[in-house]
């Protein structure tokens, strides 16, 4: 539409156009103004309009909230356990090999990355060559001490066989330490393992003796079988339903003895399983890991540390 301006000269309108700064300046108007709306409505839109996705998002962040103080507990625990199982792991080997567990560390790895993003190849290379020379030395080590028990006739293995035909970690019950007493609900002193198994099941010899002690009773630990062995071993097995071995009998590793039964103070059929070496109790499940998976000898000593209560 055209525009007019008066004229003072002449008394009278004129018609008028528009120049290109004024366009300019219009236009220039209009999208301030129009970005200004923009930004007001996103605003707007962000704070009091929620996507599916941030509604999402919170749900998450509220479940997290929840479970991290589980996840803590379940933290501190698996620590407690990896502790509790790397003790057990350096007593079976002074046990045995009467040599310190060996330490993969694996907090070294760590310290190559310290201070930068990028690693140099050389650096690279040196830290594979010093960690592959470590591990084939800690190997040479456990070799050599296979060996000297292979070689020497002075070292005699401790009975290593499973008690039963076959455990699993299932049926692992407390070990040795201060358990509560299923009948007077009081700790006390607990010397074996239990072996959670079915009344009838065969009882084997851990390894090669001589039955040393054959005890019939209805009290205390019931039926009992001892054996002893090579090395000042000696192993015994409880709550038995029928023996089937006589005192001055030798063994060889698998041996039926008996079966398990509910003889004595025994809250349930279960095999009531002994290990000592010169008079010592030693933890039974401890002698486990030749004769089961490394996985479910983990879950053994998991099963035998946690369960508070034994069966006799």
């Amino acid at each position: 539409m055209p525009q007019y301006e008066f004229d003072k000269s002449s008394f009278s309108f004129k018609k008028t156009g528009h120049t290109i700064w004024s366009v300019l300046l219009i236009l220039l108007r209009f999208f301030v103004v129009t970005l200004t709306f923009a930004v007001i409505y996103y605003f707007v839109f962000s704070l009091i309009i929620s996507t599916d996705t941030e509604r999402k998002l919170r749900r998450e962040n509220r479940m997290y909230e929840r479970i991290y103080p589980q996840m803590l507990e379940k933290e501190q625990m698996l620590d407690k356990v990896i502790t509790g199982l790397q003790v057990k792991d350096n007593e079976i080997y002074q046990e045995i090999f009467s040599a310190q567990a060996p330490s993969l560390n694996s907090e070294d790895a760590f310290d190559i990355l310290a201070g930068s993003d990028t690693i140099p190849d050389r650096k690279l290379v040196e830290y594979t060559s010093g960690k592959t020379d470590d591990l084939l030395e800690k190997s040479k080590k456990v070799e050599e001490s296979f060996a000297g028990l292979l070689d020497d006739g002075s070292k005699i293995l401790p009975p290593l066989s499973l008690p039963l035909k076959s455990v699993s970690y299932a049926q692992v019950g407390a070990s040795i330490g201060q358990r509560m007493n299923p009948f007077y609900k009081v700790p006390s002193r607990h010397d074996g393992l239990d072996l959670i198994a079915p009344q009838g099941d065969p009882v084997l010899a851990a390894a090669d003796g001589i039955v040393s002690d054959v005890n019939i009773s209805r009290k205390g630990l019931g039926n009992q079988v001892e054996i002893r062995h090579d090395g000042g071993y000696v192993t015994r097995y409880a709550h038995l339903g029928d023996v089937e071995v006589r005192v001055g009998q030798v063994v060889k590793t698998g041996r039926k003895l008996g079966t398990v039964g509910i003889s004595g103070n025994s809250f349930a059929p279960h095999l009531h399983y002994e290990v000592l070496k010169d008079g010592e109790y030693l933890d039974p499940v401890n002698y486990f890991f030749a004769s089961v998976t490394p996985d479910e000898y983990v879950k053994m000593l998991f099963m035998s540390v946690t369960t508070g209560q034994s069966l006799d």
